[in-house]
């Protein structure tokens, strides 16, 4: 069987690839493996607004309960809202069914361990070795040792509690337009804004099960640029379906992607003495544009390999404060242990107030290069062509002679689709894309 987890637990076509069995295994493996010797452990389960949360969650409970463990629903939440609840109630474990920023007809399910922190793969892979085992020496109680479900009504407001206090002062005087992607921000970031007196505007939070990501979204983000502009906001958030992601959109309809909020943040965190070290931790996928501004700055930038998992296991490494992707990951390690989108973009208002600049004005501080992604398409065990063939080596570093020190070559394979990722990255658009696209077919002819 090859490995179930991917870079954020499990995840496919619901009721297809992610199935109502596969749901009641991870369910009934998990609760068994993440609270091994705990009396009556609790575990806590939220999910986004996809129709295929309420089949995946039934039987996922089931499982929990099969082991004699308590489930705690606190229905549509973040992701985020279930790292920070799992330690607020003192469970033993959080899973979130969701596919964050997938289409509908994705979900998935991923688990958090009693402090909010999701697992190392060697917790992942004892899960699926239970399941493989078709769970041998895992215990079936019977009469009053079997589990129970209770319905955590409070959930949503407290978490809604939580993120009104990361952040000083309120704000009052703030127009912010918001797209929350018709996912699970869709109640907690309009009532967290509008407690905070901010004039609040917004689109895509009317969940049907079926709309969610449904080109809108951190995704999607061409409807709140344009919305921004049209009700003369001064900025704009778009959220992805489990509200894990942040992009914002300056006064004029311009995108702000994660690597220029970080940084913003990073650059406030920095003024105010409390970016540890002065580092802030980014994947090899930020713009090389980021590192230049926090060079300036005196910022040091700590790179780890795609996925926010990755960028939070080097934060708590370095006890680092602030890290994440350009994709809208953001880590404020002070406040919560996993990508929080609602918090970061109460972040990145309040940088907005406190300055007194437009937001356009706080972007200026960082300069993005053009950078250009092709494709290739390889054989899964050929992924590792472009580290032995000699002519792809060669044509490797010609391509970065060519950049004169003002770019990079960075090639990724995909860890979950066929294919070998080529990222150019430098002064000139065009010279990139001839480049990019170039190097791709050579990586294909060469697997051929």
């Amino acid at each position: 069987m090859s490995r179930m987890f991917g870079t954020d637990g499990v995840r496919g076509i619901a009721n297809k690839e992610l199935t109502s069995h596969t749901a009641y295994n991870l369910g009934k493996a998990g609760a068994y493996i993440l609270t091994e010797g705990t009396h009556k452990p609790r575990i806590l389960v939220g999910k986004d607004t996809r129709i295929s949360g309420d089949m995946l969650e039934s039987a996922l409970v089931a499982g929990i309960l099969s082991v004699g463990a308590e489930a705690i629903i606190v229905g549509v939440v973040p992701t985020p809202a279930v790292a920070y609840l799992t330690r607020k109630y003192k469970a033993d474990a959080g899973v979130v069914i969701s596919a964050s920023h997938n289409p509908v007809e994705y979900n998935g399910i991923k688990f958090f361990n009693s402090l909010g922190y999701k697992l190392s793969d060697e917790l992942e892979d004892k899960i699926q070795s239970i399941i493989e085992s078709d769970f041998a020496c895992v215990p079936a109680p019977v009469g009053g040792q079997i589990g129970r479900k209770t319905i955590e009504k409070t959930a949503l407001e407290e978490y809604v509690e939580f993120l009104k206090s990361t952040i000083d002062g309120d704000l009052s005087g703030l127009k912010i337009a918001l797209d929350c992607a018709n996912g699970a921000a869709y109640k907690a970031a309009v009532e967290t804004f509008r407690d905070l007196g901010a004039e609040v505007v917004v689109i895509n939070n009317d969940p049907d099960g079926i709309n969610i990501n449904d080109n809108c979204g951190s995704t999607h983000p061409e409807e709140l640029m344009d919305y921004v502009v049209r009700k003369n906001c001064d900025l704009g958030l778009a959220f992805d379906g489990d509200a894990d992601r942040c992009l914002a959109v300056d006064e004029k309809g311009k995108l702000v992607t994660g690597d220029f909020i970080m940084a913003i943040c990073g650059k406030d965190l920095k003024e105010q003495g409390k970016l540890v070290d002065n580092v802030m931790v980014v994947t090899v996928m930020s713009n090389l544009g980021l590192d230049i501004a926090m060079e300036k700055e005196n910022i040091k930038t700590v790179k780890t390999k795609v996925g926010d998992r990755y960028v939070l296991e080097e934060m708590v490494k370095g006890n680092y404060k602030l890290g994440g992707e350009q994709s809208g990951h953001v880590i404020f390690l002070d406040y919560n242990t996993t990508g929080d989108g609602v918090l970061t973009g109460l972040k990145l208002a309040q940088v907005v107030k406190h300055s007194g600049k437009k937001m356009s004005e706080l972007a200026a501080m960082m300069t993005e290069l053009p950078q250009i992604l092709a494709n290739a398409t390889v054989p899964n065990h050929m992924k590792n062509i472009y580290k032995e063939d000699k002519d792809i080596i060669e044509a490797i570093k010609s391509i970065e002679e060519r950049l004169h020190g003002k770019g990079r070559v960075l090639i990724r394979p995909s860890g979950t689709e066929p294919l070998v990722r080529v990222m150019l990255e430098g002064e000139n658009q065009a010279e990139l894309d001839e480049m990019a696209h170039s190097l791709a077919r050579l990586i294909e002819e060469k697997c051929k």
